[in-house]
């Protein structure tokens, strides 16, 4: 079974260089190793130097969906890829978890991990306390597969070949960061195997706050990018309106009392934004690209 590592990243080459630096303590090294970066100025193209796998750097459009599909695109005879964020930093055993899964539950089609900690709900995760908490892991638990939803796009693995066949792609029409694609390829992929988290794949998501999409951005991609998907039908309607109301929700509670790490108030703004393209009859995920 060959496994490659891909990556999309755009505006955070030091970061991206500490996480390529921390993959090369895979005890199963990958097949292969991709990286899309969203600018030349990106990647620190030294930081592969010895790295374990064969490196292959990807020129593609800037966006997320767009970064990835580039990569799919530009991948061999790979059987599976595993796209990490380029602040997720899997636990040394990941890579030879992942081919157990694989090669023990052929019918599982997307698999994701189980993030011990994640910085995205709060200010962040350093490196240094990313490791500790890597370190401080117990033993991995017996072997536990939980029906998902979708797959978490901070570590999430798919069999190349069957999403291939299917002809099924990162959607380029939801732009930058692409709210909810991970939502919306795990779902268009759904029919066709299992997708699931498994316990024994773990990692640490800083989530990290540089090259963030802008707050006003990312309030109208929660709204117009899941509008969006429930048209299209790779979500259900009650799935899409109960999430833009926690979303919304969310984002009124926090611009009263707003954490420092999240522009709330800005995402509210673009929340509003988009409630009225929606009553207009114009609502469409591009038009981030011109707030």
């Amino acid at each position: 079974m060959k496994i490659a590592i891909a990556i999309a990243t755009a505006g955070r080459r030091e970061g991206l260089s500490e996480t390529i630096g921390y993959l090369r303590r895979q005890t199963r090294p990958a097949d292969a190793f991709y990286v899309c970066p969203a600018s030349d100025a990106d990647l620190d193209i030294s930081c592969l130097d010895g790295f374990p796998s064969p490196t292959h750097v990807v020129k593609g459009p800037r966006g997320l969906p767009a970064q990835r599909n580039a990569i799919l695109r530009q991948m061999g005879n790979e059987d599976i890829v595993i796209f990490f964020d380029d602040d997720f930093l899997p636990e040394p055993t990941f890579m030879a978890e992942l081919e157990r899964l694989y090669a023990n539950h052929p019918d599982v089609l997307v698999a994701t991990g189980h993030v011990v900690a994640d910085g995205i709900k709060g200010h962040g995760i350093s490196l240094e306390d990313a490791l500790a908490t890597i370190a401080a892991l117990p033993p991995l638990p017996e072997s536990e597969l939980r029906p998902s939803y979708s797959a978490y796009g901070c570590n999430m693995a798919v069999r190349i070949d069957v999403a291939r066949q299917a002809g099924i792609e990162f959607d380029e029409t939801l732009p930058l960061y692409g709210w909810w694609e991970d939502v919306d390829f795990s779902r268009r992929l759904a029919p066709l195997g299992r997708i699931v988290t498994c316990n024994r794949m773990r990692g640490v998501h800083q989530g990290s706050k540089k090259g963030r999409t802008p707050g006003k951005r990312v309030g109208y991609s929660q709204v117009a990018n899941i509008l969006y998907m429930k048209r299209k039908g790779s979500i259900a309607a009650t799935m899409a309106f109960r999430q833009i109301f926690r979303n919304m929700a969310a984002n009124l509670a926090g611009s009263l009392l707003p954490e420092p790490w999240i522009d709330r108030r800005g995402r509210l703004a673009g929340n509003l934004i988009a409630v009225g393209d929606v009553i207009k009859g114009r609502i469409d995920p591009q038009r981030i690209l011109e707030l």
